[in-house]
């Protein structure tokens, strides 16, 4: 973990320390509310504004950790029912969400991994992967993920004005 410019990087600093400070105060509420603190959880010691890769388990719906976009690095991990209708209650737990912008699916059965890659409402869907994008592939959410998409082909629809023109071709 540190600057796009040192070998081997993968995570950076977050973008301000407000956005740091944010991002703590959703890894405290994650305790106090209940989940289970996996890995991470503080800030890394060195000039910028970085926190560790955390991850939490034992989360349930309601958690403010769940529930609302915290844009760092924060996981969170739901139990959903095994066995029959599984992979139903799974997508319940997904789409119970007011957001969507990148969700994932790992199997190896790609029967069902289609069949949760059409369901999931998020904008982008990675498969035994997460979020790959490409500059040429449309990036946008669903719901309040946002409104229109960035990249590719899509993206120049922002910068555009479309009018619809009627003539009434009857009359001379």
């Amino acid at each position: 973990m540190g600057y796009w410019r040192e070998d081997g990087n993968t995570k950076g600093p977050v973008i301000s320390e407000k956005q740091l400070t944010k991002i703590l105060g959703y890894i405290e509420d994650g305790k106090k509310g209940g989940a289970r603190l996996v890995t991470g959880g503080n800030r890394i010691n060195k000039p910028g504004f970085f926190v560790e890769p955390t991850l939490f388990a034992d989360c349930t719906p309601d958690m403010k950790i769940v529930k609302e976009e915290i844009f760092g690095p924060v996981g969170t991990i739901l139990k959903f029912k095994s066995g029959e209708g599984s992979v139903e209650d799974a997508l319940r737990i997904a789409n119970d969400s007011v957001y969507g912008l990148v969700g994932g699916v790992f199997t190896s059965d790609r029967s069902k991994a289609n069949h949760v890659v059409r369901k999931l409402k998020v904008g982008t869907v990675g498969n035994n992967t997460y979020y790959g994008g490409f500059y040429d592939s449309p990036f946008g959410g669903y719901k309040e993920s946002g409104v229109g998409r960035e990249l590719a082909e899509n993206g120049l629809e922002n910068f555009l004005e479309t009018k619809t023109v009627i003539v009434d071709c009857s009359t001379p």
